[in-house]
């Protein structure tokens, strides 16, 4: 069925996708921000406004994707794990050094 194979480097769409559930806000939810507030950290560097902080902490997911893609490429998804991941990651860069 897949002509390429399933292995871990498919783990990097994985971490991709939750990544982006971490930081997406969908009619003023975001799972990212409950789960910072429920351990303590700030989702917001303002209280509720200023920077989303979330998209950095993010990073946590998107920069173990990049690293799985790169070394597992032959596996199925990676190329597009790593697509999102280097959309992704200079952003939540730029944001904590800019935002």
């Amino acid at each position: 069925m897949f002509k390429k194979k399933i292995g871990i480097g498919t783990a990097s769409l994985l971490f991709d996708l939750l990544g982006l559930a971490w930081c997406v806000s969908y009619k003023g939810f975001c799972i990212g921000d409950t789960i910072l507030n429920a351990v303590g950290l700030k989702a917001w560097s303002h209280g509720n406004s200023g920077s989303h902080l979330t998209i950095i902490y993010s990073l946590i997911f998107f920069i173990p994707a990049l690293v799985l893609s790169i070394k597992y490429k032959e596996h199925f998804g990676a190329k597009a794990g790593k697509i999102v991941s280097l959309c992704v990651i200079p952003i939540g860069i730029a944001l904590l050094f800019f935002g």
